[in-house]
C-alpha cells in the first residue's frame, strides 16, 4: 500500500472529507457529497478517485451503493467511524485529588482516546473525557477505572454530576452538586461516604458528565 504521504492532494483531501464526514455523521459521505466539499468539477472524477483509493488499500468501496465507504487502517482492517475523545487525565471520585489538565496532552490514563456515539457529539459539540480514581459514585455504576465523558460548563443544575474545582485547595473531586445558600454540597453515590461541603466562592464547575464509559474486567 502506498504511504499516505505520497497520495496526490486531491487523493489526501477526499480521505480527510471521508473522515471528517463520518465523524460529524455517523455515515460516509456520498459521491456527490465528496463532489461539492471538495470543490471537484464532476462525479465521474470522484468516482475515478475512489476507485484508485480502494484498489491502494486505502478504502473498501461498494458502487453499488450510494453510502458505501468503509475507511481502512494501515493493517487493512474497517476503522470505526464513531468519533473519539481524549482523556486528559484523572478524576477523583472519592477525596478530591490535584488538578487535571485539559489542554491537547499525553494522557495519564491507560488509554489516550475513548469513543463516544456520535449523537452525543453532536448533541453537545466540545468533550473530553476523565479516568475516575474512586468508588465515591459507585451507587451511581460509576466505578474505579471507568471513563466519564464531560461536556465543558461553568454553571449546573441540582442534582448534576460535576468535575468540582475547590480553588483554594486546587483539587478536583466527581460528585453531584447541591447549592445551599452561601455553601455547596458535594454529594457522592456511595452510602459509605460522607458529603463535601465548602463554600460557594471557593467552588468553580469545570464541566458535566454526559456519558460514562464502563471498564471491563
Amino acid at each position: 500500500m502506498t504511504s499516505k504521504k505520497q497520495l496526490p492532494p486531491r487523493r489526501q483531501r477526499i480521505l480527510a472529507y471521508i473522515q471528517e464526514f463520518l465523524t460529524d455523521n455517523g455515515v460516509p459521505p456520498t459521491v456527490r457529497d465528496i463532489q461539492k466539499a471538495c470543490e471537484i468539477s464532476s462525479t465521474s472524477v470522484v468516482d475515478y478517485n475512489l476507485r484508485v483509493l480502494d484498489r491502494d488499500g486505502y478504502l473498501n468501496r461498494r458502487p453499488d451503493m450510494a453510502r458505501g465507504i468503509e475507511l481502512l487502517d494501515k493493517a487493512g482492517n474497517p476503522l470505526s467511524s464513531a468519533p473519539r475523545v481524549q482523556i486528559v487525565g484523572i478524576i477523583a471520585a472519592g477525596s478530591p485529588i490535584p488538578a487535571f489538565s485539559t489542554e491537547e496532552a499525553g494522557s495519564s490514563a491507560e488509554f489516550d482516546t475513548v469513543e463516544v456515539p456520535t449523537e452525543l457529539q453532536r448533541r453537545h459539540g466540545k468533550l473530553f473525557g476523565l479516568a475516575v480514581k474512586g468508588t465515591s459514585m459507585i451507587d451511581a455504576l460509576i466505578d474505579d477505572g471507568d471513563v466519564v465523558v464531560i461536556k465543558p460548563a461553568q454553571q449546573a443544575e441540582p442534582g448534576e454530576m460535576i468535575v468540582a474545582w475547590l480553588k483554594d485547595e486546587e483539587e478536583a473531586t466527581l460528585k453531584r452538586y447541591y447549592p445551599e445558600g452561601k455553601r455547596v454540597r458535594l454529594q457522592p453515590a456511595n452510602r459509605l461516604m460522607e458529603p463535601i461541603y465548602c463554600d460557594a466562592s471557593n467552588l468553580e464547575i469545570k464541566g458535566k458528565v454526559v456519558e460514562v464509559i464502563r471498564k471491563f474486567a
